[in-house]
């Protein structure tokens, strides 16, 4: 039998607490029915003895719950919600959020750019359990149809690799289908012919830099310090005046100049995370010092290098477009900034630099990565590495 109680709310609303034993020491079912206004005590009584006698039908046929019993129900409904995710929203809610203090700001807004042009059109509002290994293959092998760089299908499959991994390790899966999924391998014929590209030989650079006397002084300042210090293109960008030891003949890099789509051009540290200080040689200062009296003549800025009479800095993208031009202009194929780079530390290691010199003058952190990406074969250091053995020879002859 239900039992009714009246009560008041704090706000002085009248209701009554209709009660129904649910056996000898445990809580029982409980509901409220509020009074309506106006309403007289016959009225009251019929329809409060209705809704008791309603309420114990429902409670008697397991249609009603405890309030413990309807939380646990309604925590499991959204435990089972939270995975019947998809793709998206497991993308764009969980996975890119936790990359924002994690990686570089370049480096996860090209792994937004994957996903917006690659992964979302492709898998997007497909639930996360329904992914199979099968698919992402698939993925993988489409995107390199397409001819994408090596580079590309690394991002690609690391951008995947993240995001199920994460989802794997947080429950939202039972199982990570990547790891049925193998990494892109590059083709063996992929390098062939590659290492006399990778850079210019002592007289191809002696010729880059007599067609940069002809070229506008702020680009014959850059080509000069690029191949002079072997800075990467975000470096230069992000040189400042102050950071030019005019006394000393050498410079502090210590910004690297990025952009991305919703940032814009903004300046960090560089790659390494540490500044270093590199030495200029007189030419190279020179220009510089040229450049500066120029630049004042128009504005007044603590960039070196700048947008054509304006003191922002030099667009990130201007250094790529304007050797491409230049490469076309003087007959040189292949002409970009990183091959500047790649030129100036070749060169030295050839010249007799000791390759831990160059990797610290590079901005490396491991002299190994320096030996991997510059020091490679060709005819000049060829013929150098057999002289040795024969000038070796003639002394031991003696």
């Amino acid at each position: 039998m239900a039992s009714t109680t009246l009560m008041t709310t704090k706000d002085g609303k009248r209701f009554y607490k209709i009660a129904v034993s649910r056996g000898r020491g445990k809580s029982p079912y409980t509901t409220r029915w509020y009074i309506p206004e106006g309403w007289s005590k016959r009225a009251i009584d019929r329809e409060l003895n209705k809704v008791a006698v309603e309420f114990e039908l429902q409670c008697t046929s397991g249609k009603v719950l405890t309030r413990s019993e309807q939380r646990e129900i309604e925590a499991e409904a959204r435990r089972e919600a939270a995975k019947l995710k998809t793709v998206r929203q497991y993308a764009e809610g969980v996975f890119m959020p936790s990359k924002v203090t994690m990686v570089a700001e370049t480096t996860r807004s090209s792994y937004q750019g994957m996903l917006d042009l690659h992964i979302l059109p492709a898998l997007g509002d497909m639930l996360l359990a329904d992914i199979t290994p099968a698919m992402l293959k698939k993925l993988l092998s489409d995107y390199k149809s397409k001819h994408y760089s090596f580079g590309s299908q690394l991002v690609l499959y690391t951008v995947l690799s993240g995001i199920f991994s994460m989802a794997y390790l947080d429950d939202s899966i039972k199982a990570n289908p990547m790891d049925k999924v193998q990494r892109p391998k590059q083709s063996k014929d992929a390098n062939v012919g590659s290492d006399s590209a990778d850079a210019f030989t002592v007289d191809e650079l002696r010729y880059i830099l007599s067609c940069a006397d002809k070229e506008p002084l702020q680009w014959r300042a850059y080509l000069y310090l690029a191949a002079d210090t072997g800075a990467r293109r975000g470096e230069l960008g992000g040189l400042q005046w102050s950071d030019i030891d005019w006394q000393n003949k050498r410079i502090t890099i210590k910004r690297n100049l990025q952009y991305t789509g919703d940032k814009g051009i903004y300046a960090t540290t560089p790659k390494t995370g540490a500044s270093r200080i590199v030495d200029i040689g007189d030419d190279t200062l020179a220009l510089l010092q040229k450049l500066r009296i120029q630049q004042s003549n128009s504005c007044i800025s603590q960039w070196v290098f700048t947008r054509e009479g304006e003191s922002s800095p030099m667009s990130t993208g201007a250094p790529s477009k304007y050797f491409k031009r230049f490469g076309k202009r003087y007959g040189i194929d292949d002409f970009h900034p990183h091959k500047l780079r790649h030129t100036s530390a070749s060169v030295a290691i050839i010249e007799g630099a000791d390759v831990a010199s160059v990797s610290q003058r590079l901005g490396h952190k491991r002299v190994s990565t320096t030996l991997d990406m510059y020091v490679h074969s060709n005819e000049e250091s060829i013929r150098r590495a057999g002289q040795l053995v024969r000038d070796a020879l003639k002394v031991s002859g003696k």
